[in-house]
């Protein structure tokens, strides 16, 4: 395989971003972190776009932004940086957005979902951006701090200006990222393997794999505190190993038993029948299914996703979780 560009602070012109007025639009973990860590890269002109009574407007202007709506936000910037909820992109860019952005102006997009399945259809004179910070907002922010960055995904959608390549690298540049790697991709790829990562590894499958066999054990009669230490407590431990060290790596360091055990029975737990599903959700991704349906409970007022959001702090093992967290609070004091 041929390896992607990969790009670092030498390879990027921060006069660039320092030179526009950018809004940023959302303030929350991503959002947050974006405006503060491109002020302190010498970004003066900075404008924070959110809805009237938002909660995070006290911690915008505690931050020193000037607040005003998306679209006020919008009007006369050259930089928009839209960081609200993938489900949010629509409307706002409808009813706000695109009313106000000015002619050869730039959206800059922290995942590509609502442009790769249609939420957004930016208009041909704008410079459309990729800027995918790999982490969660406040660790980013943390990283930059200690003169640290976190990888990027970064990419050109649509190059309206001719420009668009140089301003991407500029502003990633100025979120730290130049100072581990700012790797260029595409909308569709990062959008594509960030939903199926997801859903089949990060979220959904580490979710019901712990779940699962932390019932498993339970059902079969072992205390649930000793089955929550080994199928959740001890995973944190595992992935930060591999993290470091690398899959092989972390295998380098744990015991034989365990070593041994994961080469038989990993494939038995994630066989034939897993790797039917992920060519489903795979597939379910790229054809916008998974996004319709999303969108479709999101009009609906998102009863879906409440209810299993109330069902999943339901679980046994959440109890579990909470009496050691509780214990442990104890013996701290």
């Amino acid at each position: 395989m041929t390896p992607l560009p990969v790009f670092h602070d030498r390879d990027c012109d921060l006069s660039i971003i320092r030179g526009k007025r950018v809004a940023v639009i959302g303030y929350g973990s991503q959002g947050r972190t974006h405006a503060l860590n491109l002020r302190d890269s010498g970004v003066a002109d900075i404008v924070v776009g959110l809805k009237a009574g938002s909660k995070t407007r006290a911690v915008a202007e505690a931050d020193g932004f000037e607040v005003m709506t998306a679209g006020e936000a919008t009007v006369g910037a050259d930089v928009v940086a839209i960081m609200v909820s993938d489900e949010a992109h629509r409307d706002l860019w409808a009813d706000e957005i695109e009313p106000a952005i000015k002619p050869g102006a730039a959206l800059i997009f922290a995942h590509g979902l609502s442009v790769r399945f249609g939420l957004v259809q930016p208009r041909a004179d704008l410079d459309v951006i990729l800027a995918s910070p790999k982490g969660i907002g406040p660790r980013i922010r943390d990283l930059y701090e200690e003169g640290q960055g976190v990888f990027c995904l970064f990419g050109v959608h649509q190059d309206a200006s001719g420009k668009a390549h140089a301003l991407g690298l500029s502003y990633t540049a100025a979120l730290g990222c130049g100072r581990k790697g700012i790797i260029e991709t595409t909308f569709a790829a990062e959008c594509e393997s960030d939903l199926f990562g997801e859903q089949v590894v990060l979220c959904g499958g580490v979710k019901d794999l712990v779940d699962g066999a932390f019932t498993k054990l339970v059902e079969a009669g072992y205390p649930p505190e000793v089955a929550w230490f080994e199928c959740f407590y001890e995973l944190k431990l595992v992935t930060d190993l591999m993290f470091e060290k690398g899959i092989a790596g972390a295998f380098g360091r744990i015991s034989n038993t365990a070593e041994y055990g994961a080469y038989l029975t990993g494939p038995r737990v994630l066989g034939e029948a897993s790797k039917a599903a992920m060519d489903e959700v795979l597939a379910e991704v790229r054809s916008g299914a998974f996004v319709r349906t999303l969108m479709a409970d999101y009009d609906a007022g998102s009863p879906d996703l409440l209810a299993r959001r109330k069902a999943l702090g339901e679980r046994p093992i959440e109890a579990v979780g909470r009496h050691l967290a509780e214990v442990a609070g104890r013996f701290k004091e």
